[in-house]
Formats: structure tokens, sequence, C-alpha cells
């Protein structure tokens, strides 16, 4: 634990390495790479990109050949949004990048969307993932079916997501982060964020506006088939996430017979707001899983 948290203060002070990049299939992903042995992919939620990665990079490298990269419309990319954006769109990505890296079978790692994209790209190449660490994938659909889930469910999308799509539509994008943000972190969160935060945040504005305008923005999974999923699975959520997330997250773990992962002092956006803590839980996972 004290290396680790001398660790996060070694690397903000060492700054960040330029990214590479790679073309797939008319997109442009950059990425970050170190370490060497078992691939494993990190996959940034909404709010971030790869350089969200860089505590849980310091560290993994040391025991992983260990990738972060930027899901198609996060900084700094910068391809064309199309019509319907989806985690099965990003899924469709990770496999073309998992394919021009030759990677091979991976250990995949996500947060929020990027838990989403995980865990379809598992679903539908299952023989490609070694493990899987989710960090609450929005799996709004199941929601509709938990009980007291719809109702979270329809405050979601009629307070926060359709008027955050509108608000993109008019231009008013500051407005749009500040409604998702605060939802997901509390409210006047967006307000207080210091200004490197709110950079951060707003480079990353473009997923938001693909995603509120999108026709299938949450795809729904048959559980069923994610009860099925061969390789080891740990699920982990923040000990202050929203209620709509926590439920998602100890539904998603009740189907492999096992307990959601809480990590103190943090929200829907665990790796970021706690590095340390989570970092320590990915690597006890893989001690046992590999």
């Amino acid at each position: 634990m004290i290396r680790l948290a001398v660790l996060v203060a070694l690397t903000a002070a060492a700054g960040q390495a330029a990214p590479q990049r790679v073309d797939v299939g008319g997109v442009t992903l950059h990425y970050i790479e170190r370490g060497a042995g078992e691939p494993m992919i990190l996959l940034h939620g909404g709010q971030g990109d790869y350089r969200a990665w860089d505590v849980q990079l310091t560290e993994l490298s040391r025991h992983f050949r260990t990738i972060a990269y930027s899901r198609r419309h996060h900084y700094p990319n910068n391809n064309p949004i199309q019509a319907d954006h989806s985690a099965r769109v990003d899924a469709q990505d990770l496999a073309a990048f998992v394919a021009a890296r030759k990677l091979g079978p991976v250990h995949l790692v996500g947060t929020s969307y990027g838990a989403l994209t995980a865990l379809i790209f598992a679903l539908e190449r299952p023989t490609q993932v070694r493990s899987l660490v989710l960090a609450e994938p929005p799996i709004l659909e199941w929601a509709n079916q938990l009980p007291g889930g719809e109702e979270l469910y329809e405050h979601f999308m009629n307070n926060v997501h359709r008027p955050a799509g509108r608000a993109f539509v008019a231009g008013n994008d500051t407005q749009a982060l500040r409604l998702l943000i605060d939802e997901f972190d509390g409210a006047g969160t967006f307000d207080r964020l210091p200004a490197e935060r709110r950079q951060v945040v707003m480079q990353n504005a473009n997923f938001f506006r693909a995603v509120t305008v999108s026709s299938d923005p949450f795809p729904n999974l048959d559980r069923d088939s994610v009860r099925r999923l061969p390789m080891p699975m740990l699920v982990v959520r923040g000990e202050r996430t929203d209620a709509l997330h926590r439920m998602l997250a100890e539904h998603l773990a009740s189907l492999k017979g096992s307990a959601v992962n809480v990590i103190p002092g943090a929200g829907h956006g665990s790796p970021r707001q706690n590095p340390v803590a989570f970092t320590e839980v990915v690597l006890g996972f893989l001690k046992v899983a590999r």
C-alpha cells in the first residue's frame, strides 16, 4: 500500500509519454504501451482517455504488457461521429486493435463505458479474453427488470441523458457535461472541478455528444450469456457510487455467483478516484485468476 501511494506522486511528477497511434478500419486510436508479458488492455470511461490510467500503467506494467488506448471519440483522436454510436462499435474497434497489435488473448480492465465495451467484446470473442475486471458497466436496460430499477432508469434517461443530448445539439457542451458529471459524482461537482480536470472532461465531450444522440447508447445484453462467460471475472464498484450503477454492479456480480469488490472513498469513477486501491484489487484478483 505504501509503495503504491508513493507511486501516485511519482507518476504525476514524471509527466506523460507521447502516445503511439494505430489506424484500424478508418479509425485512429492513440495508445500508450508499457511492460512485457501477458497483454492487458485498460479501457477508460466517458470522462477520460488513455491518460486516465497513468498510475495503473506504471504499476501493472511491472507484471503485464499493459496498454491504455483512447476509444474512438476520446482525446486525442479526431474520428467523425457516426449516427448510432454504442459500446458495440467500441467493441469492434477493440477487436480491430487487438488484431492490429497481434496481442492474442488479453486481460481486459474497464471502467464505466469502457467496462461495457470489454464485456461486449468478451461475449462476442470469449476465446480472446483471459480475464475481465469490470467497474460499473452501464448495462442500463437491466435496471428495468430489477426491483426499483425502472424508476432509477427513467430518472437518468429523462433528467440527465436526454437533456444532455439536447444541450449538445444546441451547442451548449458545458451544460451537457454539467448534467452528466453532477449525476455521476454529485450535485455541483462540475463547477468545482479544477481547471486541469475540467479541460480533460471538455476534451472528451465528443463521446458524450455521440452517445446522447445515439438510438442504442446502452446496448442490452443477454444475462444468460453473461452468466456463461468462461473467463474469470471481477466486478468492482465505488463505495459512493450512485444507486443505479450500484444496483447494476451488484446484479452483474450475482450472475457469476460472486460479490462486488467495493473501492473505498470512490464513486462511479473508482479507478480515477482511488487508483491505489483499485490497482491493488486488480493485482490481487489476477494473482488468483491467472
